[in-house]
């Protein structure tokens, strides 16, 4: 069995491999070549936190997985991630697991990815000012996967304290340094949003976290922090306005996404609405951005086929490479 911490990934695996197997997960899903059955998600209301448990199988790749993440918001008090996570991998032909992977890494990658496969496939190829609301775990590869897929000048940054939003700021205008991109701290999410051709939430807000008839026309967005039915990001206005509405899956958004069901009980928008899966887009069988002044709109909740192509292929990587620590149980 292999055991793959954070460090071993980012020896073999880039944010560019992440997008491209965040495409390759997509794809598969939409065409119904993986069992994916929606997550088991068990409540821990003395911590505020919840732990779900993510299975998945792809035939094709001969690969089973399940990945265990819980979500604690008071965990970085006590110097923890908020979203610790392992990945467990098995060999679809035997069922023996072959690897542990360092999953709160993978999570944070491949959840930058999928925003970063939904930005390629849908924001305007002329796309030089992106805004991302929120600091927190997620937010790292949430931004590389914008830098990684446009040429952006400039990335206005919100969140809820503006001392911790400057440190961040500061941290990426560094980390990121090779991508030439100005990374600006901003107090409100309004001085993010406004006149941005990308928008990019990545938080587990209740309210939403904008005003969405700020949106510039042409703009693409993205949501991707919420994930409960009683969370939501976007407002009611951002999705009636959006000309193009599309999910990582259409079953776990309708069940999950507090953003869409809100409206969708006000009877605001309906099924019809929604344009689809971004496997359809990929495949050619749905069109993506039709007209440049159209907003188009992503809405993800995570699945776990997302994380079982990401993971196989890491695994793949550092077998080749000689990556990991072997060990015997």
């Amino acid at each position: 069995m292999l055991v793959l911490t954070r460090e071993d990934i980012k020896k073999v695996f880039s944010m560019k491999d992440a997008i491209e197997a965040a495409k390759e997960a997509l794809v598969i899903y939409t065409q119904g070549k993986s069992v994916v059955p929606l997550r088991v998600n068990l409540d821990i209301p003395n911590m505020q936190g919840q732990s779900l448990f993510m299975p998945a199988y792809i035939e094709d790749l001969e690969v089973i997985g399940v990945k265990i993440i819980s979500i604690f918001p008071n965990n970085p008090r006590l110097g923890k991630p908020s979203a610790p996570a392992q990945m467990v991998l098995l060999d679809g032909r035997t069922g023996e697991v072959t690897a542990i992977i360092n999953g709160t890494y993978l999570t944070q990658l491949r959840t930058g990815a999928v925003q970063g496969a939904a930005t390629e496939i849908l924001a305007r190829k002329d796309a030089e000012v992106a805004a991302m609301i929120g600091t927190g775990g997620q937010a790292v590869a949430q931004l590389e996967a914008m830098l990684c897929v446009r040429d952006l000048k400039k990335v206005r940054v919100a969140g809820r304290d503006f001392d911790k939003t400057k440190s961040f700021a500061k941290d990426m205008q560094r980390q990121l340094a090779a991508y030439n991109a100005d990374i600006v701290p901003v107090e409100r999410s309004e001085q993010a949003v406004d006149g941005a051709d990308i928008i990019t939430t990545v938080t587990t807000s209740k309210a939403p976290t904008f005003d969405g008839s700020l949106v510039k026309e042409g703009a693409h967005v993205n949501g991707i922090g919420s994930y409960t039915p009683d969370a939501r990001e976007l407002d009611e206005t951002i999705i009636k306005r959006a000309d193009g509405i599309y999910f990582d899956t259409k079953e776990g958004v309708l069940e999950e996404a507090g953003d869409v069901i809100f409206p969708m009980k006000k009877g605001l928008v309906s099924e019809v609405d929604f344009k689809g899966e971004l496997g359809q887009v990929i495949i050619g069988d749905i069109p993506g951005r039709e007209k440049e002044g159209d907003i188009t709109l992503f809405k993800c909740v995570g699945m776990a086929a997302l994380d079982l192509v990401a993971a196989h292929r890491i695994y793949k990587k550092a077998t080749e490479s000689g990556i990991g620590k072997h060990l015997q149980v």
